[in-house]
């Protein structure tokens, strides 16, 4: 019980002063006052019986046909082991991780778990015993040192304090890395100020961790910590992003070991190059961890957003609409930023991520109700009017986790307000860009629209990492490296989104995002192209002209380059896809560029099925205002419509004019048509 409650109960442990004299009564007498005694409890130790040990782990291995049950009762108790003097901390399967060949292994793999071994973790009075599902009793001195008894087994402690340094080739100075240790038993070492179990939950993600599916343990550090290790073999995992080649190395601590230093080389000249790295979707993070995990990911950019969710606000109080954390301005290197937008969000019509705007927060940053505004709150912003806002206050405007929710999308992208279209991780590293999100982003480059590819996260929780997706944007030469000159960037849109392969390509000399003209007839063009890769090894290359495949090659692991003529005869756009994967992972979709417009004289952009598709999403928003969104003013609900209306008419005039048949909803039916 807490010592600061109204009521507090205090322990006093009474030696016997004759302990070869078996007590058979106790009597209390106050000296003055009353005295209100509740309980009394004797036992038979030999030291202190409120002084536990340290904290130790140990491997329980259940028989055959035990399934291992790591939930707590209604006490609090684990049913398959307790301990009568102590606490089990925690228990878990055991991870399995492929110790043997670790230094062969890949980054941030996941453990398998064991099926019979629970690893856990506890402390206890020297004189405890555990108690085991079957009835028997262990002593846990039996564990000391590297002890064993019955189907308990200890776990090396760790007792040596080493400090730990991680530098980039070349540079005597530590940099930010995201790192992993565990022994012998599989059991994670945490540096002394990280959790040692991190917490995957949404919204409770207090220190800078990163739990792959929830297995694999990893923190960040600023290149420089202090970790408690055993004696004997550790294993360490230490990574920097997409350029810089990861780490696994088995180490030896001995009683000696004070001091580690590891190095590591940056491999890929991207952001030599003039690329530039970002996350545009990062919640709940303070701007200094998202600074250091951004850091520690390679990641340059880091977008970190406001946001409402019901009655619960998030890091609007460190939006101010002009602090950049990391820039040179604010005491940074500049080469890792930091900047706080808004995530706006209606659950019907859609999402919007407001970036690097100046001025007042856009608000209100939720409309129309529950789970993204509160209960009762009317539609009386679009995301729209979200993007015109945030661009006249000098932002940049993606859609997020594209295409859902889709109601509102398409009146945006015709509307020329959307800047960006968002490809979503979350937290899963295998599971690659997704072909959902591609084929509907597909519809819009079909008929003319260019938006840029951009990766973001979406990071709620420990259980994803900065940056896991990410947008490689190329500065012009000779431009520095700022917040607002990466904006310009993602605007010219030569960009692509990868899961680790980077990549180049041109189409007739033009850069991804590129416009080409060509004469009637069309021609043959030129692509060139490269990709590498130090995380995901790569499989295949891939041309995809007008959302298919038109090209198709298998390519080395970790480097490739190559070349393709293509014939046109009418307008199209050509964009690189790389597809990889894992040795024991199916194969994804690892990284797609923003595609080159090759615009063939007389063929203008338009695909007729697509169109369609298209405005039927905008009279589903127009229906969803008109019927089911709680109505606000009248005036408010008149330029709302006003605005979708006006996407729509503008799509709409256009496959006339193409002399296309179309149904219509019953509300935006018209004589015209029939």
């Amino acid at each position: 019980m807490p010592d600061d409650a109204a009521w507090t109960n205090w322990l006093f442990a009474w030696e016997n002063p004759r302990p070869s004299v078996l007590i058979d009564r106790l009597r209390l007498e106050p000296a003055s006052g009353a005295v209100l005694f509740l309980a009394v409890s004797a036992g038979d130790v030999v030291s202190h019986p409120l002084r536990w040990e340290r904290r130790r782990k140990a491997i329980l291995t259940l028989p055959e046909g035990l399934d291992v049950e790591a939930d707590v009762d209604g006490r609090g108790l684990l049913r398959q082991v307790q301990l009568d003097l102590g606490q089990v901390i925690s228990a878990q399967r055991c991870p399995l991780y492929p110790d043997a060949n670790w230094d062969g292994s890949y980054n941030n793999q996941v453990p398998g778990l064991s099926e019979r071994e629970v690893l856990i973790e506890y402390t206890a009075h020297p004189e405890a015993c555990f108690h085991l599902w079957n009835g028997r009793q262990v002593p846990v001195a039996a564990l000391r040192g590297v002890g064993s008894s019955g189907a308990l087994s200890s776990v090396a402690p760790a007792t040596r304090r080493v400090k730990l340094r991680v530098l980039e080739r070349g540079s005597n100075a530590p940099v930010p890395v995201k790192l992993h240790l565990h022994g012998a038993s599989g059991e994670y070492l945490s540096p002394v100020d990280r959790h040692r179990i991190p917490n995957p939950e949404w919204f409770e993600d207090y220190s800078v961790d990163f739990a792959h599916l929830g297995q694999h343990y990893t923190t960040y550090i600023p290149g420089e910590t202090t970790v408690d290790l055993p004696l004997g073999r550790v294993y360490f995992e230490v990574s920097r992003g997409f350029e810089v080649r990861p780490l696994r190395r088995t180490l030896e601590i001995a009683s000696g070991t004070d001091q580690i230093t590891v190095e590591l080389e940056r491999v890929l000249p991207w952001r030599s190059r003039g690329w530039v790295s970002a996350d545009t979707h990062v919640h709940f993070l303070s701007p200094m961890s998202a600074l250091l995990e951004g850091s520690g990911e390679g990641v340059n950019v880091v977008n970190l957003l406001a946001s409402q969710w019901g009655e619960l606000m998030t890091n609007v109080g460190d939006f101010d609409g002009h602090s950049t954390w990391g820039s040179r301005e604010a005491g940074g290197d500049g080469e890792h930023l930091v900047r706080v937008g808004t995530e706006n969000r209606q659950h019907v019509l859609g999402h919007i991520s407001l970036l690097g705007y100046s001025g007042r927060i856009i608000a209100p940053m939720t409309t129309g109700g529950p789970d993204e505004s509160a209960l009762g709150d009317p539609v009386e912003v679009l995301l729209t009017e979200w993007a015109r806002q945030c661009h006249q206050q000098g932002g940049l405007v993606i859609l997020p986790h594209f295409p859902n929710p889709r109601a509102e999308h398409a009146a945006a992208i015709i509307e020329g307000q959307i800047d960006g279209i968002e490809m979503t991780s979350w937290g899963d590293l295998y599971d690659g860009i997704s072909p959902y999100s591609l084929s509907d982003w597909y519809r819009y480059l079909n008929n003319g629209y260019l938006v840029p590819a951009v990766g973001g996260t979406d990071k709620m929780s420990a259980a994803t990492a900065v940056g896991t997706v990410r947008t490689y944007a190329r500065l012009p030469a000779g431009v520095p490296f700022t917040y607002e000159t990466w904006m310009d960037a993602v605007r010219r849109a030569e960009t692509f989104v990868t899961y680790g392969p980077l990549i180049e390509c041109s189409v007739d000399g033009q850069p991804m995002g590129g416009r080409l003209s060509m004469g009637a007839g069309g021609g043959t063009i030129d692509v060139v192209w490269e990709a590498a890769s130090v995380t995901v090894p790569m499989s295949r290359a891939e041309l995809i002209v007008n959302g298919e495949i038109r090209q198709s090659v298998a390519i080395d692991p970790w480097r490739a380059s190559g070349q393709w003529n293509v014939r046109l005869d009418r307008s199209s756009w050509l964009a690189l896809m790389i597809r990889g994967h894992y040795a024991d992972k199916p194969e994804i979709i690892a990284a797609h560029s923003t595609p080159v417009m090759a615009e063939v004289e007389g063929s203008p952009f338009y695909a007729a099925a697509d169109a369609v598709t298209i405005l039927e999403q905008i009279e589903g928003a127009l229906a969803y205002l008109d019927t089911v969104g709680t109505r606000a003013e009248d005036v408010v609900y008149k330029r709302m419509r006003l605005v979708l209306e006006s996407a729509h008419r503008r799509l709409h005039n256009r496959m006339h004019a193409a002399g296309q048949y179309h149904e219509h909803s019953a509300a935006e039916d018209h004589r015209e048509h029939h």
